[in-house]
């Protein structure tokens, strides 16, 4: 498999950049071809404005859509967006390694989505959900919390997880067409002993080897 691992967390020593280092190294050893992008490494700018193209639509009215197709036209995006474009093109499999922020992923990882996700490529002309651009590829966000399991359990002091990760699920992967596998979570890391981490990290590694015959995840609808 191609795989596209994309990072975005500010601290390489977090259990997150574990659970990066371990996705690597696992799917390396098993032949497996990995591109990562390390999002606050690169200094990934979140913001979207022209400095996405390098072609102009309409220089008084700036609507990024508009812009977006006239640049899939005419070969106008930035050359860090390229880069991440081709990169999606390129992999069979895409997963976010993220710690879960005010119930989403962290700002970079949302801006890098509202940048990259452009229309004409990821998206647009129909071209959503099962028919969507990126059909046939797989996708899986890997994410830490900080409170328990418990928390996150329907009823319980966060509310289910299934619904705060719908939005990401349905409303960007399933859109563009990607096959959505169940989520790797690992609920308060910190609270952990090493041994226990240890032990997660075996298991996220286990896993990423038989990610090809993983069912799809129900995400469920809104």
């Amino acid at each position: 498999m191609n795989v596209l691992l994309v990072f975005a967390h500010p601290e390489p020593h977090s259990f997150n950049g574990a659970m990066l280092r371990t996705a690597v190294a696992s799917l390396e050893a098993a032949g497996h071809a990995v591109q990562v992008t390390d999002l606050y490494h690169l200094r990934f700018e979140p913001v979207s404005d022209r400095r996405n193209f390098t072609t102009v639509h309409d220089a008084v009215f700036y609507k990024q859509q508009l812009e977006e197709l006239h640049a899939t036209e005419h070969h106008g995006f930035a050359l860090d967006l390229e880069r991440e474009l081709q990169k999606l093109a390129w992999c069979d499999v895409m997963i976010w390694q993220f710690p879960l922020w005010w119930f989403t992923v962290p700002a970079v990882l949302k801006g890098w989505v509202d940048r990259v996700f452009a229309m004409g490529r990821a998206y647009g002309a129909g071209k959503v959900y099962e028919n969507g651009p990126f059909q046939g590829k797989r996708a899986l966000l890997s994410l830490t919390t900080g409170g328990g399991a418990a928390d996150y359990q329907p009823g319980g002091l966060q509310g289910d997880l299934a619904g705060v990760l719908r939005p990401l699920h349905r409303g960007i992967l399933q859109f563009t067409g990607f096959t959505v596998l169940a989520p790797q979570v690992v609920y308060g890391p910190v609270r952990l002993s090493q041994a226990e981490r240890e032990a997660l990290l075996d298991a996220w590694a286990a896993r990423l080897l038989t990610l090809a015959e993983e069912a799809p995840f129900d995400v469920g609808a809104y």
